[in-house]
């Protein structure tokens, strides 16, 4: 039997892990960039008290650990190739350096996984890492973070929904 709605109230929507793995991947590549710690410490980390776990009253939610760990090690193993891609990607006003850490570690992880991830289709991509900056910025960073993954998905892709500026 299905978890039916209370009258009036939309239908309630079971989290996504693969969406939880990116959160929680976002999170981790964040907290390498500004604590230096390394991959194996922060995989390790998430993985025995995050990830589905309760955290100062706060409950995590479940992840698929697989994905997150693909991500982690992905960005990593691929950062010398996903930062230049990025500049190219960003105005001439808008240096990755000026970046935030957090809107780094979503950027970093999204062209990942256009990059890298054939098997994901580029809407799920771009929605899913627009959610995530969106869950951390009000502004205009939700909008950067789209306008981002839009160009790269086209450059690396040939997908898109605005004009090829190139």
């Amino acid at each position: 039997m299905s978890d039916p709605a209370a009258p009036g109230q939309p239908a309630i929507r079971h989290a996504n892990k693969r969406g939880a793995a990116r959160l929680a991947a976002v999170q981790a590549l964040y907290q390498m960039d500004v604590a230096g710690s390394g991959i194996f410490e922060i995989t390790a980390e998430y993985e025995a008290f995050r990830l589905g776990k309760e955290v100062d009253g706060a409950l995590y939610r479940e992840a698929d650990a697989q994905w997150f760990r693909a991500i982690l090690t992905g960005v990593v193993e691929n950062q010398k190739t996903i930062d230049p891609v990025i500049r190219q990607a960003l105005t001439d006003d808008w240096p990755l350096s000026r970046l935030d850490s957090t809107l780094r570690a979503i950027l970093r992880a999204g062209v990942y996984e256009l990059m890298k991830r054939d098997d994901v289709p580029v809407a799920v991509i771009v929605s899913e890492y627009v959610d995530i900056a969106k869950a951390f910025y009000e502004e205009d960073e939700p909008k950067l973070t789209n306008a981002v993954l839009d160009r790269v998905s086209r450059r690396v892709r040939g997908e898109g929904r605005g004009k090829d500026a190139s």
